[in-house]
């Protein structure tokens, strides 16, 4: 049954970080904002990520430099709008003599730490790792190395507070729901959205923005739109396995094809081990990690390591799809990281901009750069705000994380350690909001498995539109790593039998 919804103002199609950072920003200057979502915030390219916000050292091989210059910028903004699920991370970087001389890593890492200003993060130290304990898991045939500094961040989250905070802003965000075709009538968009239960939609919008990924080229169909630039799909897989080594330090390996593969320290007791880089043509939605590209990532670490890893180690791998900006690049590993806009506006028509490419570092400086653009046409507000308000939990009372923990701490005694740690990192200076009038774990209700209570996923429902045991045990958290055999099932039953958050 098709039903007419209210007009709007701007309607973003896509809910990963670009589309959830236009949503923000553009709710943030007075807009009616629809964003639709046909999964889950944050289900395919955002949640699939290495989860880092960094400046890309690798590109400067490519004179990627205003790419880098933006990206680290943005590192030092985001730590200050969510520090909580942002925080510093040490990068070791290994020599590889055969692979590229001293100097040259020298002069990158010079130009990584002086490209941007750095307010907080340390800059480069040259290690011997015969006397640096960060060499004690490295393999003897690595002598000497490098340390820098960027920045981890829990991406999934980072779409979802995107999302809530544009909600609060005025937008409305609606997941399950996709769009079916658009056609430009009386100076406005007229969408038809199609809804998980079958039904539809009609809504009226003064303009559209595409921030599909992956999806950017059907969107455009759907709205019976030519594209005038390109995209091209890539495939990046990780493993993670058993924690490798001890200590909160990241490495960064040198391949033999010139690429770059991380191993970080992951969820408190394992590694994570990505990224891979291969050409893909298929469904976005079915991407996953192949046995090649597990014996890759096994074989770079093993060739670096003390210990190798082995295919058998795995306990969890994912694979995600990028849409990068088509710049002619021969090689996968090669291709931009930059993004483009295409921007259809003809005179007396409802404008369209579809996004191509981008990294989630720089999808603040995105979102800014779509409104620069579609704010003229629109009669909306040319400010641009989204780098000085925290994002929601991000206000830490302007305590370093460690210090507001502890006050955390003593606010809420009765919660195990392992627990508030987790809840804060997850929700910052939401918690209090979350925990409510509980005083003892017996009122946070029913635990599903993980420490995963009633009361949370009551939150997760009504305030960051989780509907299913995936939503919650692998983008609004990894509790999936954590929890015993059998929570997911037992959490979709519990699901099922209450009705969903309205």
């Amino acid at each position: 049954m098709d039903q007419h919804g209210q007009d709007y103002d701007l309607l973003v199609v896509g809910g990963g970080i670009n589309g959830a950072g236009i949503a923000r920003d553009a709710a943030g200057r007075g807009l009616r904002v629809l964003l639709v979502e046909k999964g889950d915030l944050g289900g395919a390219t955002s949640s699939a990520s290495s989860k880092l916000i960094h400046g890309g050292l690798r590109y400067l091989e490519f004179y990627e430099f205003r790419l880098v210059r933006e990206a680290l910028a943005e590192r030092e903004v985001l730590l200050s709008l969510a520090p909580h699920i942002i925080w510093p991370m040490r990068f070791v970087l290994p020599h590889r003599p055969e692979m590229r001389p001293r100097w040259m890593i020298r002069a990158g890492l010079f130009l990584y730490d002086h490209l941007a200003r750095r307010r907080s993060l340390p800059g480069t130290e040259s290690l011997d790792f015969a006397s640096h304990p960060y060499g004690q898991p490295l393999s003897s045939r690595l002598a000497h190395g490098f340390a820098y500094s960027d920045c981890w961040v829990e991406d999934a989250r980072l779409v979802v507070l995107n999302a809530r905070d544009a909600a609060r802003r005025g937008a409305t965000i609606r997941v399950g729901t996709a769009l079916a075709e658009a056609r430009r009538e009386g100076g406005r968009w007229v969408a038809r959205l199609a809804l998980d239960d079958g039904g539809t939609e009609t809504v009226a919008v003064r303009a559209l923005v595409n921030a599909a990924g992956p999806w950017v080229m059907g969107v455009l169909d759907a709205a019976g739109a030519k594209p005038r630039e390109r995209i091209r799909l890539t495939k990046g897989s990780h493993i993670v396995v058993p924690r490798l080594y001890e200590g909160e330090q990241a490495y960064i390996l040198q391949t033999d094809d010139k690429r770059v593969v991380f191993v970080i320290p992951y969820e408190g007791r394992f590694s994570l081990i990505g990224t891979t880089d291969v050409p893909y043509d298929g469904d976005p939605a079915a991407a996953a990690i192949d046995a090649a590209e597990t014996e890759y990532l096994c074989a770079e670490v093993s060739r670096q390591f003390r210990a190798p890893v082995s295919p058998g180690q795995v306990v969890w791998s994912y694979a995600g799809v990028r849409p990068l900006h088509d710049d002619g690049a021969v090689a996968a590993a090669a291709v931009t990281r930059d993004y483009a806009f295409d921007l259809d506006a003809p005179a007396g028509e409802a404008p369209a901009l579809s996004v191509f490419g981008g990294k989630i570092t720089t999808y603040r400086r995105l979102a800014e750069h779509a409104m620069q653009k579609l704010a003229p046409l629109l009669g909306a507000g040319t400010t641009s705000w989204t780098g000085r308000e925290p994002l929601p939990g991000g206000d830490l009372g302007g305590l370093g994380f460690d210090a507001w923990l502890a006050e955390m701490a003593r606010q809420y005694g009765w919660l195990p350690a392992p627990l508030l740690r987790r809840l804060a990192r997850a929700y910052g200076s939401e918690l209090p909001a979350l925990l409510g009038d509980a005083r003892a774990m017996a009122d946070m209700g029913e635990d599903l498995g993980g420490g995963l209570t009633a009361r949370e996923i009551a939150w997760l429902m009504s305030e960051e539109w989780a509907r299913t045991a995936e939503d919650m045990l692998w983008r609004r958290s990894k509790l999936g790593l954590h929890a015993p055999p059998g929570t997911a099932q037992r959490l979709a039953l519990w699901l099922a039998e209450r009705p969903a958050a309205g």
